[in-house]
C-alpha cells in the first residue's frame, strides 16, 4: 500500500489539509500527518503531549504525529504533501529539517506536493529552477528562482504544485496520474475529481 506524509502546522489552511489528507485516504492510500512547530514559539495549545494545529480558520486539528526528520523520510513514505495556509506555510518553509526534508524526497525520485502559499517550501529547500506555481500572494517570492505559471497545477518531475484548493487537495487535476516510486511500486491517480484518488494496479517493472 503506498503511503503519504501530509505536514500541518499552526496557520495550515484546513481545507487544503483535510481534503487532501480524505482523498488520499478514499484511493487506499495510508496517510499520516505531521505537525510542525514554528521555531520561534511553542505550539499553540497542548494537552499533555497532544499538539493541536490551529488552522487559519481557528479549526484545530490533532495531527497523527510529531515532525521528526528521521521518522519522516523518503524510506517511510513515498509521497510529501506540504499544505499552504500563509502562517502555516511560512513555519515549514523556514523550517530547516522541512527543508532538508524536501530534497531527500526529490533526490529520492518520491514524490512532493505543494499547494498554495506550502510552494515556498520549492524556494527555501533551494530546488533547482523549473515550472512551478502558487497562490498568487507569493508569486512576487518565487517567479526570480523559477519558471513560474499562471496554471491552476503545474507538473514538473516529482514536483507538483497547485494555485490554492479550488485546484490543490491532491487532485492535481494537471496530471492524470503520477507514479509512487517505480519498478513494481503501487501508482496513485491524481486526477480532475478533487473528491477521489484510485489506486491503480501495480506498476509492471
Amino acid at each position: 500500500m503506498p503511503s503519504a506524509l501530509i505536514l500541518i502546522a499552526d496557520g495550515t489552511e484546513e481545507m487544503e489539509f483535510t481534503i487532501t489528507y480524505d482523498t488520499l485516504v478514499r484511493g487506499g492510500v495510508r496517510v499520516v500527518s505531521a505537525f510542525v512547530p514554528d521555531l520561534s514559539q511553542q505550539a499553540s495549545a497542548t494537552g499533555g503531549n497532544t499538539v493541536i494545529a490551529r488552522c487559519s480558520r481557528g479549526m484545530g486539528i490533532v495531527p497523527d504525529t510529531h515532525f521528526d526528520l528521521s521518522h519522516c523520510g523518503p524510506d517511510q513514505y513515498d509521497l510529501l504533501v506540504i499544505p499552504g495556509g500563509a502562517k502555516g506555510a511560512e513555519t515549514m518553509a523556514k523550517h530547516p529539517s522541512v527543508q532538508e526534508l524536501v530534497r531527500r524526497y526529490i533526490e529520492r525520485n518520491k514524490l512532493v506536493g505543494m499547494i498554495c502559499a506550502g510552494s515556498l517550501a520549492a524556494k527555501s529547500a533551494k530546488l533547482h529552477r523549473q515550472p512551478l506555481t502558487s497562490h498568487p500572494s507569493v508569486k512576487s517570492q518565487l517567479e526570480n528562482d523559477f519558471d513560474y505559471l499562471e496554471d491552476p497545477v503545474v507538473v514538473s518531475d516529482n514536483l507538483i504544485t497547485s494555485r490554492g484548493p479550488g485546484e490543490g487537495s491532491i487532485c492535481l487535476r494537471g496530471k492524470d496520474a503520477a507514479d509512487i516510486g517505480q519498478n513494481g511500486r503501487y501508482r496513485i491517480s491524481l486526477c480532475a475529481d478533487p473528491c477521489r484518488a484510485a489506486l491503480w494496479r501495480r506498476a509492471q517493472g
